[in-house]
């Protein structure tokens, strides 16, 4: 029998209430304006207490007793280890809700741009790469930031002091920057033209520039030297370590399948999970074709039933649209200064997707969506009228939410699914995204406040590699809708001018989203909440972040992190 005992600090067990509960709706001291908007001088919203204990006995593997540091040291057996907090707070490890790890595995492994900024940078980094790595066949990578380039978009011609192909994935993985060579490979001409799905940036005079959007990151993308068996296995071992570093336990795979130029990384989670490789717990969202329809159910069905052990497959991921930025979200109204008829797109047809999602339901999948502009949100909301709160549907992303559609998530049970850290200014939101969206749309950005007074249930996630997997960085940009100290962007003009700060949450609701919301929304009922009997996922933080002022939570860092009671990561130094 192992036993560890977690004494001399605080411990943060969850939330007192419910994220999203009815009681805690009603319990909203800052009432939303009838017609979807935010009350004036609204504070930062706050329906989930938190509940804290003094000490925790973990007895193989799951939570023995959790109270009063007296009580719960009398339970222990003679032979205890004890974990001295020092001062320090225990909470529940953390579940990312909508995470890409062993693509950010992979990017780690090659060209990585993703911890710099600049045009100057990144070539230095890709000439670096391309000097050290003779042999490759092609430079591929990814990370660079379309606030970089003057409109967003970066240049061919930039890359061609390269001698090789070159294919560079944006860091929110909607487009891809290539040059000269890589486009002469895949026969992309002036005369080529956009796929459906995606988009062909062009110069004035027809000629590909070498930037492609959404589906059309295929047409050089699929050309790329596939990754082995050994690199992706490699890959989200890499992933699995980096997470346990920063607490996170559980996560959601966002697509599993073969996605803009990569491949399904579903057999390796098989094989990981077989051969207890991984010790984290996995959902894999399998990836909707979206060139195909309902035949492809009966597939999915399949893929689910092959799931074992740490990992499951019981959610489906439906794309619904692109990014504001390149004008592929799907807004209602046309974007501003981009012409009458621009409204984004919307990857599966409205009508259809009502009864792809029904039939999904029906069947026990969980539907995960990407909705990024305020007409995907609505069209995801519509197909998921009349599904089953039980199969836990979410909405990830959700920069534009339509206020009259916000009041929709808790009354039809669809979970908002938050990446905090896209909710500040920054370049990309000042230059890309304000303009083009105009002020009124703009001002309906990112509502996580009036989601949590309108009733809805709250998970979280980084989209890691789009930006930092650090859930304490998320942390803080919820609560302060400002940058953290960390970011590449903190030196940004306004990165400390609070962003639409009528919609920060309180420490205690975001903390709730990144433990017990999504560990709920991966159907784990033994996590994200310290109560006796859970399974012992749990992290020691550097501090207490509850004891900090407000601007300084993005400083906490996690020293220790147990999953089902055993060490899997402690920090050094």
């Amino acid at each position: 029998m192992t036993e560890l005992l977690f004494r001399g600090g605080r411990v943060y067990t969850g939330p007192a209430r419910p994220s999203g509960s009815r009681a805690s709706a009603a319990a909203a001291t800052v009432p939303a304006d009838p017609t979807g908007g935010p009350a004036p001088g609204a504070p930062a919203a706050g329906l989930v207490e938190a509940a804290f204990a003094e000490a925790v006995l973990v007895r193989d593997g799951r939570v023995a007793a959790v109270g009063d540091e007296a009580e719960v040291a009398a339970q222990a057996g003679p032979r205890h280890q004890t974990v001295d907090l020092a001062g320090r707070l225990l909470t529940p490890a953390f579940t990312d809700a909508h995470i890409h790890p062993i693509q950010a595995g992979l990017e780690r492994a090659k060209c990585d741009l993703s911890e710099v900024f600049g045009l100057a940078a990144y070539v230095q980094r890709i000439a670096v790469y391309a000097r050290d790595h003779p042999g490759k066949e092609w430079i591929d990578g990814g990370g660079w930031d379309m606030a970089a380039f003057p409109g967003g978009l970066p240049h061919r011609t930039q890359l061609d002091f390269v001698d090789r192909p070159v294919y560079l994935i944006q860091r929110d993985h909607h487009a891809a920057w290539v040059n000269t060579r890589a486009l002469q490979i895949a026969g992309i001409s002036a005369d080529t033209p956009d796929p459906a799905d995606g988009r062909i940036e062009r110069d004035p005079d027809g000629t590909p520039s070498g930037v492609l959007h959404e589906g059309a990151m295929d047409l050089v993308g699929l050309l790329t030297p596939r990754a082995s068996a050994a690199d992706v296995d490699d890959a989200l071992m890499d992933a699995q370590a980096h997470l346990f570093s920063l607490g996170i336990t559980g996560w959601q795979d966002a697509i599993v399948g073969s996605y803009a130029g990569s491949d399904d990384h579903f057999p390796a989670y098989l094989s990981a999970a077989a051969s207890g490789r991984l010790r984290a717990r996995v959902v894999g969202a399998l990836w909707w074709d979206r060139a195909r329809g309902a035949e492809q159910i009966d597939e999915l069905a399949e893929r689910r039933a092959q799931a074992g052990g740490l990992f499951s497959a019981g959610s489906v991921k439906i794309m619904q649209d692109g990014i504001a930025e390149n004008f592929t979200a799907a807004v209602i109204e046309p974007y501003c200064n981009c012409g009458p008829d621009q409204r984004g797109l919307s990857y599966v047809d409205p009508e259809l997707l009502k009864g792809y999602v029904a039939e999904l339901d029906r069947r026990g999948f969980q539907v995960h969506f990407h909705a990024i502009g305020e007409r995907a949100v609505r069209e995801s909301l519509d197909a998921l009228e009349g599904t089953s709160p039980r199969n836990r549907h979410h909405i990830a992303h959700l920069q534009i939410v339509e206020p009259s559609d916000v009041p929709r998530f808790a009354r039809l049970g669809v979970t908002a699914n938050l990446q905090p850290l896209w909710a500040t200014h920054h370049l990309q939101m000042d230059e890309l995204c304000i303009p083009y969206l105009g002020e009124r749309r703009s001002s309906w950005q990112y509502p996580f406040a009036d989601l949590v007074r309108t009733g809805a249930r709250l998970c979280a996630g980084s989209d890691w590699p789009v930006s930092s997997a650090d859930p304490l960085q998320g942390m803080h940009v919820a609560v302060n809708r400002t940058e953290p100290g960390s970011s590449v962007h903190a030196g940004y003009p306004t990165a400390q001018t609070p962003f639409l700060p009528h919609q920060s949450l309180d420490l205690a609701t975001v903390m709730a989203a990144y433990t017990a919301g999504s560990a709920w929304i991966n159907h784990d009922d033994e996590a994200g909440v310290i109560a006796a009997g859970n399974r012992a996922d749990l992290v020691v933080l550097d501090r207490d972040p509850y004891a900090l002022p407000a601007k300084e939570i993005w400083t906490t860092q996690v020293a220790m992190t147990f999953a089902a009671g055993e060490l899997v990561y402690e920090r050094r130094g």
